[in-house]
């Protein structure tokens, strides 16, 4: 006789009732191309949901960890085994996937689209526009749009958009993708000081080349300046915690 667990408005259920569950993995990858940003797709082929986009997911194998099987599936989808990825969110919903219970644990990267040629094309694989996806397999949608909250509450104070860019760029396309990301105009003015107080860049000397506008100075990204300007940050909270306590 098996063991029962626990009861229900649905009667009686038994260890192995908790045990069907499965649990799965699903990658938001991010891009950034022509002034738009655009996230990594796939047509779904399921029949519940046959020719609607998906991100790119799969189930977690039984002895497999849930970060490795989110960077075998990245592999086995895409080709690209070389990009960082941040865990964001559960989704467990009883009916997200017709299939049965189901849940999913969502992570986000930002790539830039240029390096990292897709080597895969199965199921019209692409990059789409983020603006233009008004409809999703499964709850794709819901897990698309909590991926791009906590992208837009990070770049505040952290610089992931810089894996979006070449390795130069000049600030009028790094305004560009900050307004793709927040989906605003920003101004342009207080754009521009904002950065050049908090200190993230260096100035290359050199300027855009092959542009249909004015060339603008070029700058990259200073992990130095960075982590010099969190330390920084850090050291005041502990002088600031210290007086309080004091």
């Amino acid at each position: 006789m098996k063991q029962i667990s626990r009861f229900s408005h649905l009667g009686e259920l038994n260890d192995d009732d908790y045990f069907r569950i499965a649990l799965s993995v699903d990658c938001v990858i991010f891009g950034f191309e022509d002034n738009e940003l655009k996230v990594l797709v796939i047509k779904c082929n399921i029949k519940e949901y046959k020719g609607k986009w998906s991100l790119l997911g799969d189930l977690v194998r039984p002895d497999e960890d849930i970060e490795a099987a989110s960077y075998r599936i990245l592999k086995e989808r895409t080709g690209l085994d070389d990009v960082y990825l941040e865990q964001v969110k559960t989704f467990g919903k009883p009916n997200r996937h017709p299939a049965g219970r189901v849940i999913t644990v969502a992570y986000f990267s930002l790539v830039n689209i240029k390096n990292h040629q897709l080597k895969l094309s199965d199921n019209e694989l692409h990059w789409h526009p983020v603006n233009d996806i008004t409809e999703m397999a499964f709850d794709h949608k819901e897990i698309l749009q909590s991926c791009l909250d906590q992208l837009r509450e990070k770049i505040e104070d952290h610089p992931l958009v810089f894996n979006l860019l070449p390795r130069k760029f000049s600030l009028r396309e790094l305004q560009c993708l900050y307004e793709a990301i927040l989906n605003t105009r920003l101004d342009r003015r207080n754009f521009r000081k904002k950065f050049f107080v908090m200190d993230w860049l260096t100035d290359l000397n050199e300027l855009e080349e092959d542009v249909p506008h004015r060339p603008g100075k070029l700058y990259e990204f200073n992990k130095e300046k960075f982590d010099k300007a969190i330390r920084k940050i850090g050291d005041s909270r502990k002088a600031a915690t210290k007086t309080e306590n004091a």
